[in-house]
């Protein structure tokens, strides 16, 4: 199922009068990002990457060029590039509404991105209900949970097995 991630601008807040503003990208291999590259630079008004995207294939071009490599060579070289901006462009996007200061509200599974909205919209009117946006937002400055923490969700040591090892070696230090 395709992963898409919900994006909103953080100076009109995350509230219902802005849910026209909410941007859902989805995480995958964007086929017109790659057969179409410039356009959909455009289209998605992704300036800085549409300015990388031409150095770098004008880079390789003349390098290539100068190397003496055949054409063959230099069409299987933007073929390669290609393909890279498909896999690419989801991560792009992203790059660019966090540049532009947006803020990434939440994560969503789904198989289109209609049922993408309604999944996303039925999580968060219930969560607004008992919620300020900032307490259900994404946080990505928290460091993960430790073991060595107590109340953090991690805080008891995993439990060992029955024979006390997992692994090749049947104990700590023991012949190999």
């Amino acid at each position: 199922m395709p992963i898409y991630t919900v994006h909103a601008p953080v100076g009109n807040g995350a509230d219902l009068a802005a849910t026209d503003k909410f941007t859902f990208v989805r995480d995958g291999f964007h086929f017109w990002a790659a057969a179409l590259t410039i356009i959909w630079l455009v289209w998605h008004r992704l300036w800085l990457a549409l300015i990388g995207w031409v150095v770098v294939t004008v880079a390789i071009q003349f390098a290539m060029a100068a190397l003496g490599a055949g054409g063959g060579t230099i069409l299987f070289a933007d073929v390669l590039i290609s393909i890279l901006m498909g896999f690419e462009a989801a991560s792009l996007q992203r790059w660019t509404l966090s540049r532009r200061r947006w803020r990434q509200l939440d994560i969503v599974v789904a198989d289109d991105e209609e049922s993408a909205e309604r999944r996303f919209f039925d999580r968060w009117t219930a969560k607004q209900r008992g919620l300020t946006n900032d307490q259900w937002a994404v946080d990505r400055g928290a460091p993960p949970p430790t073991r060595n923490i107590p109340g953090q969700p991690f805080s008891k040591p995993p439990p060992l097995p029955q024979g006390g090892i997992i692994g090749l070696f049947p104990e700590p230090g023991g012949p190999r």
